[in-house]
């Protein structure tokens, strides 16, 4: 996949405005650098990280289409495809879905602003960009469980190039392919897993993940949309450890791209990250309290100290691992 934005894709163009729901501004670099999972196929980000382009499923479109969202002058993105969508509403809902543009960021913004390690926050960052499904999230989260970051571009990028569906408008043999349907991976044998993306023992999480949600057992789907009123973040904390492969640090990690923000993703890297900022180690009850002020954001506000150095920075390739 080419990361650069140069070639047109000129079937289809649009303009989507960039603000949060509670009028917030919202910075696309920052939103596109906000976590490593937005550079994981099926997503590739423009070098100067002022857009990225995503093969994905729009409603209504029978096959998946290659999307490309860029930075556009003052507070708009341009969205553009190789095809053009069924509806043009729908393509561009999927890319704001994508930015989490339904957020309401303000009420957090408003905590930071007195904080003069997160008042740079307030300027449009903080908003984790989605990937198209929680399954997507899920299966990525579990590729990234005790192994180093190339096992992980390695175990998604097998899984998105051999089962997941081209996208239509690009030349035969395209390498833009969306992100597999979990009937794609459940149908998949247990050598795929073990000598194609080589997961280990991740492959059983991976196919029981996948059967469980393409036979109708397990709707992921619907807790991205549950209100805290009716499942709380403990009990959506008990069903994500529930799943085969998920762990405290895993359901951390997935609670925060479904925007429940009160746990604290802690593993090999946040915490000597934050042994560096705070000037010594610290166990993770005492991190917890650091951040407790934040309340239902306190893992939002984690994360984000620790991602300053990329996320923050105002040379776009500042610091990222």
């Amino acid at each position: 996949m080419d990361p650069a934005p140069s070639r047109p894709l000129p079937a289809w163009k649009a303009t989507l405005p960039l603000r949060g729901a509670g009028g917030e501004p919202v910075d696309l670099r920052r939103c596109v650098r906000s976590h490593g999972l937005t550079s994981l196929p099926p997503f590739v980000r423009h070098e100067d990280s002022r857009g990225f382009d995503v093969a994905i499923r729009v409603p209504g479109d029978a096959a998946p289409l290659r999307l490309r969202v860029r930075e556009a002058r003052g507070t708009r993105a341009t969205v553009s495809s190789t095809a053009v969508p069924a509806d043009p509403d729908a393509g561009l809902g999927v890319v704001a879905h994508l930015l989490r543009l339904d957020a309401d960021l303000s009420g957090f913004y408003a905590l930071v602003a007195e904080d003069e390690h997160l008042a740079w926050v307030a300027t449009g960052a903080g908003r984790l960009m989605r990937a198209g499904t929680v399954f997507e999230e899920v299966v990525k989260t579990i590729c990234t469980t005790n192994c180093a970051w190339s096992a992980t571009e390695r175990m998604v990028g097998a899984l998105v190039r051999e089962l997941g569906e081209p996208a239509v408008g690009e030349p035969d043999g395209t390498s833009w392919h969306a992100f597999p349907t979990p009937a794609a991976m459940a149908a998949a044998d247990e050598a795929f897993y073990a000598d194609v993306v080589r997961a280990g023992y991740r492959g059983r999480a991976l196919r029981e993940l996948a059967e469980q949600v393409a036979s109708g057992a397990l709707d992921l789907e619907a807790l991205a949309t549950v209100p805290r009123s009716e499942l709380s973040d403990d009990a959506l904390e008990e069903q994500l450890l529930a799943l085969r492969g998920i762990g405290p640090y895993a359901a951390a990690h997935v609670m925060l791209l479904l925007g429940r923000h009160s746990r604290l993703v802690l593993d090999s890297w946040t915490r000597p990250t934050w042994a560096r900022l705070n000037g010594r180690k610290a166990k993770d009850p005492a991190i917890v309290k650091r951040f407790r002020r934040y309340g239902e954001h306190a893992g939002l506000a984690f994360w984000l100290r620790l991602t300053e150095d990329w996320v923050g920075a105002t040379d776009p390739g500042a610091g990222e691992p």
